[in-house]
């Protein structure tokens, strides 16, 4: 595989000293960036960030910085067409995907770097968003993993009652009349974080953070992505009802979900978790859709449940330990 160093924003993303950032090229010919940061001394283990659409490596330094001080190496990784990785249209503001499988691509590079560079062993996954469809396919097709874990995932999108036959008329029959590469109505080409004030967003509810994502794109404007396609929408809502199909893994999964969450559908994480007997569901009251980016009070007790969760799982112990409240 092809591997060279890649730009690493340091001065915006907040993560422990040492973080580095590789380029990866995957078997379909395309460039992401993949990004990762070590503890001193040995490692429990390497904690895979999936990220979320519209996101990128440095908006996880806080997150590195939590697992490195757990003692875990951690990853993340700009997906095509978002972040610093290749763009796949001529608008750069528009994220899109031709198929959503092709994702794997990228994880399949993703793991391949892991191994080149010797992260540590065992691997375990986070999957935000967007990313919990990508790492939950990869966690049904691969056995890599000894954990897994996921935060507001894209297991179906939420639509209003009103937007919902609108958004899917615009999936299915936007591309056949060539708006396949335009974005959907009502959106826009402005990143969400950019154009929306912290009052009235659906991400956070701590506004240090959201200014911290501000900043970082403030900063490096490069690294900002709008509306998806309407391609990019079809294959996602395709993309959650087979993984809505599939039977659940015998990977141990523990997933949080916001009470205010507004972008990806309750009602679809609550009943794959149900059906996930070596799964847990936790919810957090008020939380919105990023809980690892809300107030310290809450994120912290977060990562401390992830990080039992992870070593239950690498010593093969019982279930980790209810999140207290």
């Amino acid at each position: 595989m092809q591997i060279s160093p890649a730009p690493f924003y340091e001065d915006v993303a907040g993560g422990p000293a040492g973080g580095a950032a590789h380029w990866v090229t995957t078997a379909d010919d395309i460039r992401i960036r993949v990004g990762h940061w070590r503890p001193e001394g040995r490692a429990s283990g390497t904690v895979m960030m999936f990220p979320g659409r519209t996101e990128y490596i440095e908006k996880y330094g806080d997150a590195a910085a939590e697992f490195v001080d757990r003692g875990f190496t951690f990853l993340a990784v700009d997906w095509r067409g978002q972040g610093l990785a290749d763009r796949l249209l001529d608008d750069p503001r528009v994220g899109h995907v031709d198929q959503f499988t092709d994702y794997q691509h990228d994880v399949k590079a993703t793991l391949d770097l892991a191994e080149k560079l010797d992260l540590p062993k065992p691997w375990f996954v986070i999957g935000h968003s967007m990313g919990g469809a990508i790492g939950l396919r990869a966690v049904l097709e691969r056995d890599c993993f000894a954990a897994s874990a996921f935060t507001g995932p894209m297991w179906g999108i939420f639509f209003t009652p009103i937007m919902k036959p609108l958004s899917r008329l615009t999936a299915y029959w936007g591309p056949r009349i060539g708006l396949g590469e335009k974005t959907p109505p009502t959106t826009s080409l402005e990143s969400y974080v950019a154009s929306q004030p912290f009052d009235g967003n659906v991400l956070t509810r701590d506004p240090a953070m959201y200014q911290m994502m501000k900043d970082q794109l403030t900063a490096h404007p490069e690294l900002a992505l709008g509306a998806p396609s309407t391609i990019w929408l079809r294959e996602a809502l395709d993309e959650c009802a087979w993984l809505m199909e599939q039977t659940a893994p015998v990977t141990p999964a523990l997933t949080f979900l916001g009470s205010h969450e507004q972008i990806v559908d309750r009602k679809a994480i609550r009943a794959r978790m149900a059906n996930w007997p070596s799964g847990t569901l936790v919810e957090i009251p008020d939380g919105e859709h990023e809980v690892l980016m809300e107030a310290p009070e809450v994120r912290g007790p977060v990562y401390d449940h992830l990080a039992a969760h992870f070593q239950a799982a690498q010593s093969d112990s019982a279930p980790a330990p209810a999140l207290s409240s």
